[in-house]
């Protein structure tokens, strides 16, 4: 222990008593989408995909981070976009499969038109 942790002890305890001595959690970064914008993100993965509007059958995190940048000019990783999906209770299955709608029938819908277009390209 070194005699400037010391200090900085006291002067914590000085200001504001010994709650101040207390560990909190550190701040951190602050978020990069804001709660309106989490909002509107849980919408658009609940809606699904329009395939002729969004170019795409089914949500892949890049498609949403294509799409926050596109509608807020945000700019999120998928690493992050993957805990924001994740904190909306939007559990995404293996990495490699897509997120897709939380109302079965649209997901089975999107599903088939999925495989539809597998075999027009291949």
């Amino acid at each position: 222990m070194t005699l400037q942790i010391v200090r900085d002890w006291v002067m914590k305890f000085n200001a504001l008593g010994p709650a101040a001595l207390i560990d909190r959690k550190a701040p951190g970064q602050k978020p990069r989408l804001n709660e309106e914008q989490r909002v509107a993100l849980a919408k658009m993965i609940d809606d699904g995909p329009i395939p002729a509007i969004h170019g795409v059958v089914r949500w892949r995190l890049v498609d949403l981070c294509q799409w926050a940048f596109e509608e807020f000019r945000v700019t999120v990783s998928p690493q992050t976009m993957s805990r924001q999906v994740r904190a909306l209770g939007i559990v995404n299955s293996p990495p490699d499969l897509a997120i897709t709608s939380r109302r079965p029938e649209r997901s089975r819908i999107l599903k088939n038109l999925s495989r539809a277009a597998a075999r027009l390209w291949r």
